[in-house]
């Protein structure tokens, strides 16, 4: 059983606190990320999971057993770094079978455990070689297979990737799904990198200023963010942000109204709330004629585009005075919408956009808090076309 619990874990330097309270719950066979920018605490979270670091406060439990005060070598893990760090003067078979040798296992047993290894990292053929004659990504697959050889219950992994360049790391992304498929056993993978947490994992953990934000399966952190800094971090690019209040008729800011009925939402009149949607879920008028809970039409002159090839980013400016809102830059002010490459909108253009009032979501503004994840009134939800339009005009 390679489970890992951490129980209250905090982890204080002087007057900083690198982890605070961290309560979280592996299980075993999970590929579980974490994820957050620089300085979140991901890597030192790891360090202490691995014994590097000893926590200030709480528990460690691997396999279901306490782990907290044991050195590395005890506790049934097995580590793969940003930096390989490959011995340079001796070939793959010794660098990845260094660690058994340290540990006298025999030779029988050492040539089983590489020759699998090797196979599992698709090494055929190349447990000769001395490592300034392989590639960046081959390198990294002698680092993997040296922590495989093992048989650890955790691998414990610190953006392996970071050094690769995009290719390459595109391609070891698929390898490691596979590896961890074929092995079957628990990794904790850190990264601030999440299109590497999005495509791998079971679940993320999102981590910000020492403190778990939120941990749930990609998907769920994506669509039902627990708060604005996971709305925020997740997704690229980012949601779109726009500060207002709760009135009777739903939401009010300065350049954006979406109505809707706030008892049925959760929230009450006169809230300070903050409305997300994603760049995805705007649409140019004509066509999210084809939504089902499409908002009021709302007048915006396009700004900035960006070609990316599969699809353009339009930034959009919501305020009725173009030249005011060119100074102000501030994301009250601007919308980014994602459109089809062929779209022919240019710039500087007059665009009336929708948002599909099914995937907005609700934020209260001083905590952070989600509030709902959905906007759509069964009262309303029929008429929103016609009679929010006529409200709005």
């Amino acid at each position: 059983m390679g489970d890992v619990k951490l129980e209250h874990v905090s982890k204080h330097y002087d007057d900083v606190t690198a982890v605070d309270d961290m309560n979280v719950q592996i299980r075993d066979g999970e590929f579980v990320c974490l994820v957050g920018p620089s300085g979140c605490g991901k890597s030192t979270t790891m360090e202490m999971v691995a014994g590097l670091t000893m926590p200030s406060e709480g528990t460690i439990h691997i396999a279901g057993h306490e782990v907290t005060n044991l050195p590395p070598k005890d506790r049934g893990i097995a580590m793969v770094f940003q930096n390989i760090a490959l011995f340079p003067h001796m070939d793959v078979y010794d660098n990845i079978s260094f660690g058994l040798r340290l540990r006298d296992y025999d030779k029988e047993e050492i040539d089983r455990r590489v020759e699998k290894a090797s196979d599992v990292v698709q090494l055929e053929g190349m447990l000769d070689r001395m490592p300034d004659e392989m590639s960046g990504g081959q390198r990294q697959r002698v680092a993997i297979a040296r922590a495989i050889v093992r048989n650890p219950e955790v691998f414990l992994m610190d953006e392996p990737l970071a050094n690769l360049d995009a290719k390459l790391r595109v391609h070891m992304r698929t390898e490691l799904q596979r590896l961890h498929k074929e092995l079957d056993t628990t990794i904790i993978y850190v990264t601030h990198d999440q299109a590497e947490a999005m495509t791998m994992s079971d679940r993320i953990a999102v981590l910000d200023s020492g403190q778990l934000q939120q941990i749930d399966p990609p998907l769920t952190c994506y669509n039902e963010p627990a708060n604005l800094f996971v709305a925020g971090f997740i997704g690229s690019p980012a949601m779109n942000f726009v500060e207002g209040e709760v009135t009777e008729n739903g939401f009010r800011s300065e350049n954006l109204d979406v109505e809707f009925d706030p008892a049925r939402m959760g929230v009450n009149v006169g809230d300070q709330v903050t409305l997300g949607i994603r760049p995805e879920d705007v649409y140019p008028a004509d066509d999210g004629r084809t939504l089902s809970h499409p908002t009021a039409e709302i007048e915006t002159v396009s700004d900035v585009l960006e070609p990316m090839g599969d699809e353009i980013f339009i930034y959009l400016l919501l305020a009725d005075d173009v030249e005011t809102n060119l100074e102000e830059t501030a994301s009250n002010n601007q919308l980014l919408m994602s459109v089809d490459p062929d779209s022919d909108i240019t710039e500087e253009q007059d665009v009336d956009v929708v948002l599909d009032r099914s995937k907005i979501h609700l934020f209260d503004t001083n905590s952070g808090q989600a509030l709902q994840h959905g906007l759509v009134n069964p009262t309303t939800a029929e008429s929103t076309t016609g009679t929010e339009a006529e409200s709005d005009d």
